[in-house]
């Protein structure tokens, strides 16, 4: 069996003031992340399942201290390597699982066919298409932002800037570049994340007043637009 260790998550919303400060001060002790590109960051493009009640928005909102959600993932438009992921919460600490599918079994399962997830060898594929066959999860949402990432060894930690978050319910849609979007939320989110502590020297320059800390959700916020 795999252990998966929690991670502590911490989200705020940022406005353009906040983002150029703390920017500044990351950049003085934290380095980019490798994946980020010329302009300091790089696109997302994520698919997330749900079922007909829509569980995995009704579990966040109303606060359950345990629930998961399932998504496919892609990067700079590059389809060539696609994730599919899940992630839980659990007594305040995230997990996330991940393993690679292609791009014809990502067509399959948009196109209903999800039986290419019935693989004895891979727990997780395993356990979307068991939850696709009894719970009737489907795929629902597409997100799409930009993400600026920094790092800190100390910690493992990883701060993050979300921005230019749209969205698009034509799922059939997920692997096309110029797929139709529209903007989902205007503002800026900041992610802190990191293992069994946070630095202080994370913790002081992260300082940002009266922001509060949120409990955002990307795809939560895309499926009420």
């Amino acid at each position: 069996m795999i252990t998966l260790n929690g991670r502590h998550e911490l989200k705020h919303v940022i406005n353009a003031s906040d983002y150029a400060q703390l920017r500044a001060r990351l950049r003085a002790v934290a380095r980019p992340d490798e994946h980020s590109g010329t302009d300091g960051g790089y696109l997302i493009r994520s698919l997330y399942f749900d079922n007909y009640a829509d569980k995995a928005i009704v579990d966040k909102l109303s606060g359950q201290s345990r629930r998961e959600k399932f998504r496919l993932r892609y990067y700079n438009g590059d389809a060539s390597f696609i994730r599919l992921e899940k992630k839980s919460k659990a007594n305040r600490l995230c997990y996330k699982e991940s393993t690679a599918v292609t791009a014809e079994q990502c067509e399959a399962i948009l196109a209903g066919g999800f039986e290419c997830l019935n693989r004895p060898d891979n727990p997780l594929t395993m356990d979307l298409y068991s939850k696709m066959r009894c719970q009737n999860l489907r795929p629902k949402n597409i997100v799409d932002y930009h993400r600026e990432a920094y790092v800190f060894r100390a910690g493992n930690v990883r701060v993050t800037f979300d921005s230019r978050i749209r969205t698009s319910n034509a799922v059939s849609g997920f692997l096309n570049p110029s797929l139709t979007t529209v903007p989902a939320a205007s503002g800026m989110i900041l992610e802190i994340k990191y293992d069994g502590f946070l630095p202080d020297i994370i913790r002081d320059l992260l300082q940002i007043g009266c922001r509060n800390q949120t409990e955002f959700s990307k795809y939560v916020v895309a499926r009420l637009v």
